[in-house]
């Protein structure tokens, strides 16, 4: 598949780490920040966009994988070490806030603080994508739905918090 090849060549385990961090670290994350949490968002008050639960997990799963494809990718393609460290940079930034985001939101409940983040969050994943296209356009490409899913979040996240404002 040429997709998973970066000028011709194949680096299997660099591909595994790429989209094993986000994937591995997403579902540890999400299993620590949402422990004992769970009946207390089922009672929140949530508008009426908001999807089942079951498609939380499968939506950052894909978009885990492809984000760490995306890495790869840049990762594989960058020219220079420079390059690569001034690119993958926001990359790092924004997985980390990614992250974040989950303990706000679910183990603190600090909603309004969580949507500050996301906005944060969201300014520097287009940063990251930008800087994606700049060495590899599928990569940039790769990144699209996730920011979709993060302004589509965002504007969740603001509802939810919203909706429940006391």
């Amino acid at each position: 598949m040429e997709v998973l090849k970066a000028d011709g060549q194949f680096n299997g385990k660099k591909l595994a780490l790429s989209v094993l961090v986000p994937v591995v670290g997403g579902s540890i994350i999400g299993a620590l920040a949402n422990r004992n949490t769970q009946e207390k968002y089922k009672r929140l008050k949530k508008p009426s966009f908001s999807p089942p639960p079951w498609v939380f997990p499968t939506v950052w799963t894909t978009l885990y994988t492809t984000m760490g494809l995306a890495k790869y990718r840049v990762d594989e393609k960058s020219d220079s070490q420079e390059e690569r460290r001034n690119t993958l940079a926001p990359y790092d930034i924004q997985l980390g806030l990614n992250f974040l985001w989950s303990f706000l939101f679910f183990k603190r409940g600090m909603r309004g603080t969580a949507l500050i983040e996301m906005t944060a969050l969201l300014g520097v994943l287009t940063l990251t994508t930008y800087e994606f296209f700049g060495v590899d356009k599928l990569a940039g490409s790769l990144m699209i739905p996730y920011i979709a899913w993060v302004a589509f979040a965002l504007g969740l996240n603001y509802s939810v918090w919203k909706l429940n404002k006391e």
